[in-house]
C-alpha cells in the first residue's frame, strides 16, 4: 500500500474560522509531561518516551522525538495536594541540561526560597523545532 501526502497552507474549521498551517507546525507544544513527583511516574505525555528521577525533585524527561537544536522554550508548574496558596515552580537545572532529546528539571517550592520539594502534581511544556 502506497502512503499518501495531505498538502495545505490553511486549515479551515466550518465555524471556528481558519488557521495557516505553519502556525500548527512552529506554534504548537511539541512536548509535554504531567507526572507524580512523590511516585516519581508519568501521568500523562505527548513526545515523551521516559521520565527518569535523579533524586529529590529531580527529574529527566527524555523525548521521542529530538528537537532540531538547544535552543527552545519550557515552562512548568506543580501543585501541592492540600496548600492552596504556595506557589511551585518547575524549571531547568541550568541551560547545560537542556539537551536536544532531553531535560533536567527540578520541582521548587518558590514562595520564600527556591527548595527542592516533590509534589503529586507536576506538568512542563517544550516548544520549537523538531529535528
Amino acid at each position: 500500500m502506497a502512503l499518501g501526502k495531505i498538502k495545505a497552507d490553511t486549515l479551515e474549521h466550518s465555524t471556528a474560522g481558519s488557521l495557516d498551517t505553519s502556525y500548527v507546525v512552529r506554534g504548537s507544544a511539541k512536548t509535554w509531561q504531567v507526572w507524580d513527583g512523590t511516585g516519581s511516574s508519568l501521568s500523562d505525555s505527548v513526545n515523551t518516551s521516559s521520565l527518569t528521577d535523579n533524586g529529590t525533585a529531580d527529574y529527566t524527561m527524555s523525548y521521542s522525538s529530538s528537537f532540531s537544536s538547544v535552543n527552545y522554550t519550557h515552562g512548568g508548574n506543580a501543585a501541592h495536594s492540600s496548600n492552596s496558596t504556595a506557589m511551585y515552580d518547575v524549571q531547568a537545572k541550568e541551560k547545560s541540561v537542556i539537551l536536544t532529546g532531553s531535560i533536567r528539571l527540578a520541582m521548587l517550592y518558590s514562595t520564600t526560597s527556591s527548595a527542592a520539594a516533590e509534589y503529586p502534581y507536576g506538568c512542563n511544556v517544550s516548544d520549537g523545532d523538531l529535528a
